[in-house]
């Protein structure tokens, strides 16, 4: 299900969008924090540049929002429904959702933002790589 090619594979895996090689992040792991938003420039397997202008990233914000809603969702109905729990606590479920899935939720946003714009294209490669 999840292979190169399919643009869940790197919205999920955080890896270039168009040659699904390297990882956009220099921290693969979103829960170090000091190393969240820190991306290389460029692939170093076809030369792709991550941020295509200034601010490029900012248009993730509206994705994290959606995608922040998705979690809360998900977050009431296990604790409504599955768990049975009162207003008060599926309240709290929700934001301690929110809260721990944070890093996750900002580089899922970033993943599926750059994705709208890059195309898979496995054969290209960058001057610099040929």
């Amino acid at each position: 299900m999840l292979k190169k090619g399919n643009k869940l594979y790197s919205i999920l895996t955080g890896s270039c969008p168009r040659c699904h090689e390297t990882s956009m992040y220099q921290q693969k792991n979103p829960y170090v924090i000091s190393e969240l938003f820190k991306m290389h420039e460029t692939c170093a397997n076809c030369g792709l540049k991550y941020k295509m202008e200034p601010s490029f990233f900012y248009g993730a914000m509206y994705v994290s929002y959606a995608v922040g809603v998705a979690f809360a969702v998900a977050a009431f109905i296990i604790s409504f429904f599955f768990f049975g729990a009162d207003l008060i606590e599926v309240f709290i479920s929700i934001v301690a959702t929110l809260v721990v899935f944070l890093p996750v939720i900002i580089r899922l946003s970033r993943n599926i933002w750059i994705n709208f714009f890059v195309k898979y294209e496995p054969k290209k490669m960058s001057s610099q790589a040929s």
